[in-house]
C-alpha cells in the first residue's frame, strides 16, 4: 500500500461537520419504529431462518468516565447496587430469548461484549452473569468469544476471570498511546496502565489481542500519531482497528460544536485518512494484512474477527442490554435505549424492544452489499450464489461513477476499493441506498 494522497473526489469532505457517521447497518435506524415491534416477536417466536449462525451480543453500558467523541449509550453515575440490577436484568433477558422458538437449541457462533466497558464490572458481577447465561446459551463451541475493555479497570484477577469465561478475543481501547491527547478526549486511563496490563495479557495466553486506535482525535499530529502507531506495532497486537473520529449528534464535543460552547479544532478528513492509510502503511510492513477499512490482522497467527464476518454476512443476532441490536429472521429491532425503560420492560415480563424493522429482500441484499464493500472486496461469484442478483449490474451506474474517480475497480471476479476509497468507504456507502433513505437521518 502506498501513502494515501489528497483526492479530488466530488464525495471528499473537507471538514469534519455534525453528523458524520460509521454506517453499521440498513435501513438507517431513523426509519425503524415501534409500530413493527410485532414483527420482531414474530421473528423471535417462529421458526428460525435455515443454514443461518447465530450470535449473541451484551451491552454492558458502564464506563468511569464518557469520552467526548462517544455516541454510544454508556453510563458513568451508576453505584454497585445499580449496576448489580442491571446485570441480573440482562441475564433474565437473556433467558427469555433462549426460550424462544428462533433461538432454542441453536449454537452460538460468536458472542460479544461490548459497551460502553465490559471490563468496568466486577468479577464478581461478571462470573454469576456468565453462569445464567451459560446454563442455557452454551458457548463452550463458539468460535470467537470478543470482550472489550478499558485498560484502567483492568487488574490481574479480573484479566483471569476473563480468561476463565471463555474469552479468546481480548480488545483493548488504547485508541491513542499520548497523554495528553487522552486527557484533552476524556479517555478515562492513562499511559502507565495501558502498559502495566500487557505483561499480564501475555502471561494468560489469550487466543487473540485486538488494539483499538483512533485517528483524528482531538489534539493529534504526525509527531504524535507517528509514535502512536509504533508504540502500537511494539505492543505486538494480534489484530488493531483503526477508526476515525466522527462527531454524530449526541456527543459531547459535537454539543458543543453545535452550540459554540467551545472552539475546538478537529482534524479535516483528509487529515484523518492521511493518518490512517500511514498506520495502515506501517502495520503492513509489521506483517498485518488488511482485512476492511478499520481491521489489520496478523492472518500467520490466525487472527480473525468472526462477530464482524458474520453480522456482515446476514447471521441472526440477539442483542442483550439497554438500547441493544438485534437482527433475527430479517427483521431489525433495538432495546430501549432510557435506563428505566429497560429496567421496567424485562421487570414487567415483556421484552423491552423500542423499535423494530422487517426488511425486504431487497434491503438485505443491500445491507449486505455496503457492508461487504467496507472489508475492500466484494466476490461477485459469492453475492449472486446467495441473492441472484448481479452486483456490477444491480449497481452499475454509482459503481461506475465511482470507479471513474479511482476509488474501486469492478472486475469479473469482484468489485475492488482502492485506498482512496476504502478509507472514506463510509461517506460512500450512502450512494447505493434506495433513494428514499438517501436524505433520511442515519440514527
Amino acid at each position: 500500500m502506498t501513502q494515501l494522497e489528497p483526492a479530488t473526489s466530488r464525495l471528499d469532505l473537507a471538514a469534519t461537520d455534525v453528523g458524520s457517521v460509521f454506517v453499521s447497518n440498513y435501513p438507517p435506524y431513523s426509519v425503524w419504529s415501534e409500530r413493527h415491534r410485532d414483527d420482531a416477536l414474530a421473528a423471535l417466536n417462529g421458526e428460525p431462518t435455515p443454514d443461518t449462525d447465530l450470535g449473541l451480543y451484551l451491552h454492558i453500558p458502564f464506563c468511569r468516565r464518557r469520552c467526548r467523541f462517544c455516541y454510544f449509550r454508556v453510563f458513568t453515575d451508576k453505584n454497585s447496587e445499580q449496576v448489580q440490577g442491571y446485570v441480573d436484568t440482562i441475564a433474565t433477558e437473556i433467558e427469555r430469548l433462549a426460550e424462544k422458538r428462533a433461538v432454542a437449541g441453536r449454537p452460538l457462533h460468536f458472542v460479544y461484549f461490548g459497551g460502553g466497558t465490559p471490563s468496568y464490572i466486577a468479577v464478581k458481577q461478571l462470573v454469576p452473569l456468565v453462569d445464567r447465561i451459560k446454563a442455557v446459551l452454551p458457548w463452550d463451541q463458539a468460535e470467537e468469544v470478543a470482550f472489550e475493555c478499558e485498560p484502567g479497570t483492568l487488574t490481574r484477577s479480573k484479566l483471569e476471570a476473563i480468561r476463565d469465561i471463555g474469552v479468546t478475543r481480548l480488545s483493548l481501547g488504547i485508541e491513542n498511546f499520548d497523554e495528553e491527547i487522552l486527557e484533552v478526549n476524556g479517555r478515562a486511563h492513562v499511559t502507565i496502565e495501558i502498559d502495566r496490563v500487557r505483561p499480564w495479557i501475555r502471561e494468560l495466553d489469550f487466543p487473540q489481542l485486538n488494539v483499538d486506535l483512533i485517528a483524528g482525535m482531538v489534539g493529534e499530529t504526525w509527531d504524535k500519531w507517528r509514535e502512536t502507531v509504533q508504540r502500537t506495532i511494539d505492543y505486538d497486537p494480534d489484530s488493531v482497528t483503526v477508526y476515525q473520529m466522527e462527531l454524530p449528534f449526541n456527543t459531547v464535543f459535537s454539543k458543543g460544536k453545535l452550540s459554540g460552547e467551545n472552539d475546538v479544532e478537529f482534524a479535516t478528513w483528509e487529515q484523518k485518512r492521511e493518518w490512517h492509510a500511514y498506520a495502515f502503511e506501517q502495520f503492513e510492513a509489521a506483517g498485518f494484512e488488511v482485512s476492511s477499512a478499520y481491521t489489520v490482522l496478523r492472518k500467520d497467527r490466525g487472527a480473525k474477527f468472526v462477530y464482524r464476518d458474520a453480522v456482515w454476512s446476514g447471521a441472526d443476532m440477539i442483542g442483550a442490554g439497554v438500547s441493544a441490536f438485534s437482527h433475527m429472521s430479517g427483521v431489525h429491532y433495538q432495546n430501549h435505549d432510557a435506563w428505566q425503560s429497560y429496567l421496567d420492560g424485562v421487570a414487567q415480563d415483556e421484552f423491552p424492544i423500542n423499535r423494530a424493522y422487517p426488511t425486504t429482500k431487497g434491503e438485505r441484499l443491500i445491507r449486505e452489499f455496503i457492508l461487504h464493500l467496507k472489508t475492500g472486496r466484494l466476490d461477485r461469484d459469492q453475492f449472486v450464489a446467495k441473492f441472484g442478483v448481479d452486483p456490477a449490474l444491480e449497481f452499475a451506474e454509482p459503481l461506475d461513477r465511482l470507479a471513474s474517480e479511482g476509488l474501486l475497480s469492478i472486475e469479473d471476479g469482484g468489485i475492488q476499493l482502492m485506498l482512496p476509497g476504502l478509507l472514506r468507504v463510509d461517506q460512500l456507502l450512502p450512494e447505493f441506498y434506495d433513494e428514499r433513505y438517501r436524505g433520511a437521518r442515519y440514527t
